[in-house]
């Protein structure tokens, strides 16, 4: 049997495979139950959250022929949830809106929704990514959208909503798809390697989890590259050495340079590092990862979902060294490091002074805390005894005034 990526075999096929949009799940599955079917859905959402397949479960759904009317759990056994799951369906049409976008695929479109549905209970046009779609191509479909035949159904899917036209979207029940949170993906991640037989350790699954940023498709075609690597067995040391990444261990070095206040160190690591081969931007988008981490941390919050790591790796002598104030000071100065490179001479030159600023971090003071000194030193200052007046009553005539002096003759 030919190889498939995990994102096609496990694509989700009942609603309750819908990890993380329970809320479009649970409305779709009430809506069939009580005979409530739209005539054109529009989902939106960020990529690889799970709008075609939704779309395609929804069509099952209603064209399952394991009872006579629509069923909210289609059976997946029968000819048409089989063909549907196949994209053999010849009343499922699924459209590319990217390479179809002229008014003459629309008008095709309308044609062929006079003509009934050859085996199932209704025609369904699926079509990804709409908002590719032309403003003619738009217009021609306005009518047939708001008016089709009671056997059409139209299921429309973009990442761009705001592409989309006001006219189109009055004219559908919208259904927003959310990102995936990170513990839900890593989940996801770890029922892929019991299904596969591999072994993996936490630490590393949450690595994944977090740089597919709540798609799970990307999770899936990230998962399939360490895999390729690792020889049944996935670690986060394997990933950091495979994929040429800093790691924990690595920053800890560097910044433990940097919050000792030792720059010469803290460069020559620096140079180590690009001399291996990391990019300039790949260094500081993580030094701003382990930054954060190390804010969170310094909050209170420990959760390995949000860190991405254990916080036990994490340098206790650099969360030693900078209070909150600096750590965010610390995050700021690379944030906007990142925002300057684009328009800079030498973005080494740039990352170099952000490590050397760094190197003196522990120094920095806040306008919040000399304003704190301040007021300390004023109250102070205030409440302090003032000296005692000397009563100059008795001496006062002793001491001619400015006035009372006069000038020899």
């Amino acid at each position: 049997m030919a190889y498939e990526v995990t994102a096609t075999r496990r694509r989700p096929q009942h609603f309750e495979d819908l990890v993380g949009q329970e809320f479009v799940a649970e409305t779709l599955k009430n809506s069939i139950k009580s005979g409530q079917i739209a005539h054109a859905y529009l989902f939106a959402g960020p990529r690889g959250c799970g709008k075609t397949s939704t779309a395609r479960i929804l069509a099952k759904a209603l064209n399952c022929q394991s009872s006579g009317t629509p069923n909210d759990e289609p059976c997946g056994q029968c000819d048409s949830c089989r063909a549907i799951t196949n994209s053999s369906s010849l009343d499922v049409i699924e459209i590319d809106g990217a390479s179809n976008t002229s008014v003459n695929d629309v008008r095709q479109i309308k044609d062929e929704v006079m003509f009934p549905p050859n085996s199932a209970r209704y025609k369904i046009y699926i079509i990804d990514e709409v908002h590719m779609l032309s403003t003619s191509a738009f217009n021609a479909l306005l009518k047939t959208i708001e008016e089709p035949p009671p056997y059409v159904i139209f299921i429309f899917a973009t990442t761009e909503l705001q592409k989309v036209p006001a006219t189109i979207k009055s004219r559908c029940q919208q259904f927003n798809f959310r990102l995936v949170p990170v513990e839900k993906v890593k989940n996801l991640l770890a029922d892929a390697c019991r299904e596969m037989n591999i072994q993996s350790d936490a630490e590393a699954l949450y690595w994944i989890a977090k740089e597919s940023g709540g798609s799970i498709r990307d999770s899936y075609t990230l998962f399939d590259q360490v895999t390729a690597f690792s020889d049944g067995y996935i670690t986060y040391e394997k990933i950091r050495d495979k994929l040429g990444l800093l790691g924990v261990d690595r920053l800890n070095s560097l910044f433990g340079f940097c919050a000792a206040g030792k720059t010469e160190e803290a460069l020559n690591e620096l140079d180590g590092f690009l001399e291996s081969g990391i990019s300039i931007e790949q260094l500081i988008s993580n030094s701003c990862e382990y930054i954060r981490s190390l804010l969170l941390i310094k909050n209170g919050i420990r959760r390995e979902a949000l860190l991405g790591q254990s916080p036990e790796r994490y340098s206790q002598d650099v969360l030693d060294s900078w209070n909150t104030v600096q750590t965010e000071r610390a995050l700021s100065l690379f944030l906007q490091l990142y925002r300057d490179i684009r328009y800079s001479l030498s973005p080494r030159y740039e990352l170099e002074l952000a490590f050397s600023r760094l190197c003196w971090l522990s120094q920095y003071v806040s306008p919040a805390e000399v304003k704190a000194e301040i007021d300390k030193a004023h109250a102070l200052l205030e409440n302090a005894p003032r000296p005692a007046q000397v009563n100059n009553s008795a001496g006062a005539q002793a001491v001619p005034s400015f006035g009372a002096m006069q000038t020899p003759s």
